[in-house]
This record gives C-alpha cells, sequence and structure tokens, in this order.
C-alpha cells in the first residue's frame, strides 16, 4: 500500500489549531491594494477559520 501525500498547495495554505480547528489566511490582500481602504486591508491581515461544512475537504486534502 502506497503511502497516502499531502497536497502540496493546501499544506502551505492551512495550520491546525490546538483545538483541531483550521487556520486560514484571507484573500484580496496580495496586490492591488491601492483602491482598497486602510480598514479593509487592515482585517484582511488577521486569520480566520475554515467553515464547518469545508473542514472535511481541507481535512482531506491534508490527510487529517
Amino acid at each position: 500500500m502506497p503511502k497516502v501525500k499531502t497536497n502540496s498547495g493546501a499544506k502551505k495554505r492551512f495550520a491546525l489549531t490546538g483545538s483541531g480547528k483550521i487556520k486560514r489566511k484571507h484573500a484580496f490582500h496580495s496586490h492591488i491594494l491601492t483602491k482598497k481602504t486602510k480598514k479593509q486591508k487592515r482585517n484582511l491581515t488577521h486569520t480566520g477559520l475554515v467553515a464547518k461544512v469545508d473542514e472535511h475537504q481541507v481535512k482531506a486534502l491534508l490527510n487529517i
């Protein structure tokens, strides 16, 4: 039986918390920042959590 590989894109984008939830970064914070307000850019810096309905898919990509 071969080893199951972790999805390379997913391991760069998601991290597990101590309680087992999955941390993620916000989109829309990489380029074209001049037209976005300070408040919008500031709020995009904070990490979020993956929604409960999507956790199963992300865990499958990470082989958890």
